[in-house]
């Protein structure tokens, strides 16, 4: 199951140095003039999570496999992108494919680097990008509300239902919001999902401030998280130019030069952990002597659909999932110690699986 996070923004703003950084790689050019990202670069990257590192030495697991995040690293959009300016509307069909945004916003001052704007105020270029992709969106729906016509009068159940859930988005948007606060039933929540609108995707707003203000932000920065605040949206403050500098580092330099700037911790790992909770993202492992694994599922997931999430026969054949909680697993030191202490349980098809589980499935081919 894969999960992609687009990252958006005004060109300038430092979004193929923050992708440089994810990825490890110099895959997308990173240069001060606008456009120089031309294809979408798409990077993985690894989840950081302490907790496998801590099963596959329990386990004495011979290889550990970290679940994965995708990243699209999508050329700067600028006001007008939904009309063809810039390099248009293929951007916008680039975002489209995603299943999250994290616009970045420039946060810091430099006369050295050039904002397309001639200034340098964040909350202004999160507007522009939205207004572009809701415009977008409006142009969208009134073509498919056009071509859904005819099967609307021939009674075609899916086309109504699309209909009055294109008519709530616009409704919306005609109003100056997002798609994203339509309230949508469970009834309509996969048909308004398959609409693949722009502003119905969740955002994480991604402060790039300068090296000084990486620990502590700015007020650039500060004014980004009153507006994801009023917006219920997701904020993290991140410096792209420290993230990139780290990921040139060994694990030994990059903790030193962490702790020279006061971080705890790289902003990846907090920006990897924010696209998580935007995603409703949880994770559950997979141990034993081979391998140590993690894998990404949706919160709410059934045992049956987390298995699948390996294999499609082990959804097809599910019989049941043997379930060690985490902390079980880790405090008696194992399975067969988990087994023998009563704390491994026998799940059925019912079973919501939670983060942390340690699960072994059995299913019948």
């Amino acid at each position: 199951m894969g999960f992609r996070m687009g990252i958006v923004g005004l060109p300038n703003v430092g979004k193929s140095t923050l992708f440089n950084a994810l990825t490890r790689t110099a895959a997308a050019q990173a240069a001060n003039f606008p456009f120089c990202t031309i294809e979408p670069n798409v990077g993985e990257v690894a989840v950081p999570d302490a907790r496998l590192e801590r099963l596959a030495a329990i386990a004495q697991s011979k290889q550990v496999i970290p679940t994965r995040m995708t990243f699209v690293d999508i050329a700067g959009l600028v006001k007008g992108a939904s009309k063809g300016e810039g390099l248009g509307n293929q951007f916008l069909a680039n975002i489209r494919e995603t299943d999250a945004i994290a616009h970045v916003l420039r946060c810091f001052e430099d006369g050295d680097v050039t904002h397309v704007e001639g200034r340098v105020n964040p909350v202004e270029d999160a507007e522009v990008i939205e207004t572009e992709l809701m415009i977008a969106d409006m142009e969208s729906i009134e073509k498919r509300l056009q071509g859904l016509s005819r099967k609307v009068r021939g009674g075609d159940k899916e086309a109504v239902q699309q209909e009055r859930l294109l008519n709530a988005a616009l409704a919306a948007l005609e109003d100056g919001k997002p798609a994203r606060t339509v309230d949508v039933t469970e009834d309509d929540a996969r048909a308004w999902t398959g609409l693949q609108l722009l502003t119905t995707k969740p955002i994480l707003y991604v402060c790039n401030v300068d090296e000084g203000s990486a620990a502590d932000g700015n007020a650039h920065s500060a004014a980004v998280a009153e507006m994801a605040a009023r917006q219920g949206a997701a904020h993290v403050v991140i410096s792209a130019q420290i993230e990139e500098e780290i990921a040139q580092l060994s694990d030994a330099e990059a903790a030193e030069f962490l702790s020279e700037m006061g971080l705890e911790e790289p902003g990846l790992d907090r920006l990897i952990r924010a696209g998580y909770e935007l995603l409703a993202l949880e994770t559950y492992f997979t141990v034993g002597p081979k391998e140590a694994r993690a894998w990404t599922i949706r919160r709410g997931t059934s045992a049956p659909r987390a298995a699948g999430v390996i294999h499609g026969d082990f959804e097809k054949g599910f019989i049941r999932a043997e379930t060690i909680a985490y902390d079980d697993f880790v405090s008696l030191g194992g399975e067969q110690a988990a087994k023998e202490a009563g704390k491994m349980r026998a799940e059925g098809k019912g079973y919501v699986v939670r983060d942390g589980d340690v699960l072994h499935f059995l299913f019948n081919t």
